[in-house]
């Protein structure tokens, strides 16, 4: 409850989507990145693709679990704005490593690269508007 009132205390801006449809979203980013990151480690696994195209999938994981902890549990606008841009960063790394060997990996994750461009746009203008 107190990560809700910070959060909600905190200036966006007036496109700012309300806080319920983060929920909804996030649980069909998720079926998504699991479907389609779960078939490229397989793919890793059973030497399909070599293991060097994996390293951006794992890292875009671990900065996509970081952001909650940096932004809710430690309420730092500044590190999950940082966070973001590794998340955005990493994903588009995973998607250009990927295309050479499955390109339904990349069409299939253009949904999630929309929704983190827009986070990016709205954590940095969340955390210059409450500096």
């Amino acid at each position: 409850m107190n990560t809700y009132n910070w959060y909600s205390q905190l200036y966006k801006p007036s496109w700012a989507p309300p806080s319920w449809l983060f929920g909804p979203v996030w649980t069909v980013l998720y079926a998504i990145i699991a479907v389609s990151f779960g078939t490229v480690f397989y793919k890793v696994y059973t030497k399909q693709i070599p293991w060097l195209v994996a390293v951006p999938f794992v890292l875009n994981l671990v900065f996509n679990a970081l952001f909650t902890p940096l932004q809710f549990g430690l309420k730092n606008n500044l590190l999950a704005s940082v966070d973001i841009v590794l998340v955005l960063g990493t994903l588009v790394w995973a998607l250009w490593a990927i295309w050479p060997h499955a390109r339904w990996v990349t069409y299939v994750n253009i949904p999630y690269v929309l929704w983190v461009s827009f986070a990016t746009v709205l954590q940095f203008t969340i955390t210059y508007l409450n500096r």
